[in-house]
This record gives C-alpha cells, structure tokens and sequence, in this order.
C-alpha cells in the first residue's frame, strides 16, 4: 500500500468519524441495542439455560461481545450505500486520491466505533455479573480478536451493500445473513442443544469460533490455543475473499 493510499484512507477516516459524532442519536441507539439484549438474556432468558459449572453471564457476554462486533459491521455496508445514493462516492472519485482509500477509510472509521461499542459492553456485563478469569494478556488478546472479527465482517458487509446499491435493500440484507450466524451459534446457548443439522451449522459457524475463543480466553474452561486458530484461519480465508470482491464491486459502481 502506497503512502499516498495510507493518507488518503485517514483522511477518509477522520471524515466519517466527524460526521457519526455530528448524529449523536444515532451512536447512542448503536450502544442501546447490544445492552438490551445483554439485558434481556440475562435476567430474562439466564435462568433457564442450563451451562453447566460455567455461570450464565460468563457464557454469555463473550457471546454478546462478537454479536456487537458482527452488528457493527453491518453500518459498512450501509454507509457505503447512503453515500452512492448521495453522490458522495462519485464526488472523491473526481479528487486526485487514491481509489482504494474509500474501503479503507470507512472500515477503519468503522473499526474505531466498534472499540467504543466494545468497551461500552465489558463495562455493562461487569456491571450486571461477568467477571474474566484469565490473565492480563488473555483479556487484550480476546479483544484484539474481537476487533479483527469486526474488521473482517465489515469487509463482507462491504461487499454487500455494493452489491444491492441501495440503503434500504442493504439494511434487510445485512440482518438475512447476519442473524443466522449470530442466533445459530453457540453464542446464547450451547450448541449440545440443538438438533441434528442445526448443531452441525453452529459448530462449522466462524461466529461459534470466535465466540469459543473469546470465551476461552476470558472465562478459561478451555484451552485457547486451538479456538484463536481457528478463528483466525476463518478470518484470513474471509479477508481473503470479501476484499477482493468488494474492491471489484466498487470498480464496477
């Protein structure tokens, strides 16, 4: 990557994170969601879900914790979409700046939203009972991976929205392919208690892996080395495949 890209993609970055903190409604009903649901699951749901020796709460909010990474993803692709609507897009690609500063820039600005949204939500699950067992260094590494996981979902969110084109049709795709793997995971409930085929899904699901790795490294019950692998061989396969997609996708807009 060229300088040049690397200055255009910051300057890119800075733009949008200026104009979400212009909406603040909106940054507060991005946070909103995620703590309901930690909320709902937690007094609501907690109660009648049997996790063995491991608490509720513990297995929940690593779960909840990807589920905010996967969600914020989705604010890529529909960003992407407002702005070919506006003209936006057609506007930059007059300056003489670098193309592939437009991804960049907006999944880096995305990037930084989720560190916010992500910290916003360990501060309200040890509020309402979770409490990490591990290291130091096993707690920052689960939250880099979180981010990585964040990062490359916005690449396939990318992807997308460039693909439909428009903000309406990219918000109702973004939630066909992102609850699925959210819900049918063993992000809520253990995977032992699904049918046949549905189980299968869930532990072949890259959300299972991350959620597994995430748990191991913040609550124990497993080693981690074994999930982390995992996860990140799912997350190099996919960055492999939704940056080149979506970089082709926004050469053909």
């Amino acid at each position: 990557m060229t300088a040049m890209a690397l200055r255009d993609s910051r300057v890119l970055a800075v733009r949008q994170l200026r104009k979400t903190l212009r909406r603040p409604t909106y940054v507060v009903f991005t946070l909103v969601q995620p703590v309901v649901l930690v909320l709902l699951f937690r007094f609501v749901f907690g109660g009648a879900i049997d996790t063995g020796p491991l608490s509720y709460v513990n297995y929940l909010m690593p779960g909840i914790i990807v589920q905010t990474a996967v969600f914020g993803s989705l604010v890529t692709g529909l960003g992407l979409t407002e702005d070919l609507k506006a003209g936006v897009v057609d506007r930059l690609r007059s300056l003489p700046m670098a193309r592939s500063a437009v991804l960049l820039g907006r999944t880096a600005a995305d990037l930084v939203m989720n560190v916010v949204a992500l910290a916003v939500m360990v501060a309200v699950g040890l509020l309402v009972g979770f409490r990490p067992t591990g290291p130091a260094w096993r707690l920052a590494g689960a939250f880099l991976l979180v981010l990585a996981f964040a990062y490359v979902f916005s690449w396939i969110s990318a992807w997308v929205g460039l693909m439909v084109r428009n903000p309406e049709t990219a918000s109702s795709a973004g939630f066909i392919w992102v609850l699925p793997l959210t819900f049918a995971s063993s992000a809520f409930v253990p995977t032992a208690t699904m049918p046949g085929p549905l189980r299968a899904f869930a532990e072949a699901n890259p959300v299972s892996a991350a959620v597994g790795a995430v748990r191991a490294l913040t609550v124990g019950g497993a080693a981690p080395a074994a999930p982390v692998l995992h996860t990140v061989a799912w997350l190099a396969g996919l960055l492999l495949l939704f940056v080149p997609l979506s970089v082709h996708a926004f050469r053909r807009t």
